[in-house]
């Protein structure tokens, strides 16, 4: 399972999940509702996003969930591993001690930590998000979203 709230889909999380893909014979991605966060796109866009940038892959299921920890979800859908990103100390900081937590509440589920290559280490939601208005956005935000994503991302910036 590779979760996240994917608000935006960067080329960070299709590199995730072109791994997890090769990784695992089926992969489910799973957009996280967390009810203190504004997110930019509904959760019906987001999985629709999620979905069409995961066409290519036979062995990938888009889902969602929403009050439940990732370690119950992963449960509930029989998720044997957790698929997470680290790109730099920070990220390392903040997944360890969730790994352990989700470790204590069930040792079954195994977390697996990917690093991405250099190229797209930076590239974040946030980053993508803190691109989007000045003169040339455009063609700059274009290079580190999917497709599906770059023309929402038009739609909702006109």
């Amino acid at each position: 399972m590779y979760a996240g709230s994917f608000d935006p889909l960067t080329v960070g999380h299709q590199w995730m999940i072109q791994e997890g893909v090769r990784l695992f014979d089926h992969l489910i991605v799973a957009v996280g509702v967390n009810p203190d966060k504004k997110p930019t796109f509904s959760l019906e866009n987001r999985l629709a996003m999620l979905r069409e940038s995961c066409r290519p892959f036979r062995n990938v299921s888009v889902a969602s969930y929403s009050n439940l920890y990732l370690i119950d979800y992963a449960k509930s859908m029989r998720a044997t591993h957790i698929l997470r990103g680290i790109r730099s100390a920070g990220d390392y900081e903040y997944e360890r001690p969730m790994r352990n937590i989700n470790g204590d509440l069930d040792s079954k589920i195994c977390t697996v930590f990917l690093m991405p290559p250099r190229g797209i280490a930076e590239v974040s939601s946030s980053m993508v998000k803190g691109l989007i208005g000045p003169a040339g956005w455009r063609k700059i935000v274009r290079k580190y979203v999917p497709e599906p994503v770059y023309h929402q991302l038009l739609d909702l910036h006109k």
